[in-house]
């Protein structure tokens, strides 16, 4: 296979439905190593959604969850066990990459923070995407791509007067919020391919 830009590039892709494999998809695309890790009772939430060949649904045939994952190899990992933790953390030594979009607090609640997983990898960029940030009064809230256009006011152009505002085509928001995502990400990597010090990616849907 030819040298690509991003070639030598380790990503850990540890999203979940849209935002969070699709910036992980264009590090890939891209040439760089991408791992992605599911859970394993039923794997990652997109596998649900189609559409399907025939419209019959069915995990391995989304055309969704195909379209986020092309290039990437898969795992599964329960890394709410010590055992599951514990091969994230050489997962997390291997790569220069690791994207998630959990709520704020979980990886921590399983130690794995960024300041535990910086000291197992200081290069080691982490890009956490959540609703609306990993601090302030909203932090906790989750959120629909309605909520997220809404609470921007992006919304309020649209429609006609004698009605409520439409929503944008489906998944519009998720698909910008990875690519705002990879391109934080990527700035992130070049610092840290010149510093030798990772970065913690702190993305809000509601602000990218």
């Amino acid at each position: 296979m030819p040298e690509q830009p991003l070639s030598g590039i380790r990503v850990l892709d540890l999203g979940h439905y849209i935002a969070g494999p699709f910036c992980a998809k264009l590090f890939a695309d891209f040439g760089a190593e991408v791992i992605k890790v599911e859970r394993p009772d039923g794997g990652d939430l997109a596998r649900k959604i189609g559409p399907f060949p025939g419209d019959i649904p069915h995990p391995e045939k989304s055309g969704l969850f195909l379209h986020l994952n092309t290039n990437k190899r898969g795992i599964t990992l329960n890394f709410g066990t010590s055992s599951g933790a514990a091969l994230l953390r050489k997962l997390v030594a291997w790569a220069d990459v690791a994207i998630e979009n959990f709520s704020p607090g979980y990886l921590a609640s399983l130690g794995l923070s960024y300041q535990e997983l910086r000291e197992i990898n200081p290069r080691l960029v982490l890009t956490s995407i959540t609703p609306f940030g990993q601090w302030g009064p909203y932090r906790d809230w989750q959120a629909t791509e309605m909520t997220v256009f809404a609470m921007t006011s992006r919304l309020y152009p649209h429609g006609q007067p004698d009605r409520e505002p439409p929503r944008y085509a489906p998944d519009v928001a998720s698909f910008q919020i990875g690519v705002t995502a990879a391109t934080a990400t990527m700035g992130a990597l070049w610092a840290a391919q010149t510093t030798g010090r990772g970065e913690w990616i702190d993305l809000s849907m509601q602000e990218a």
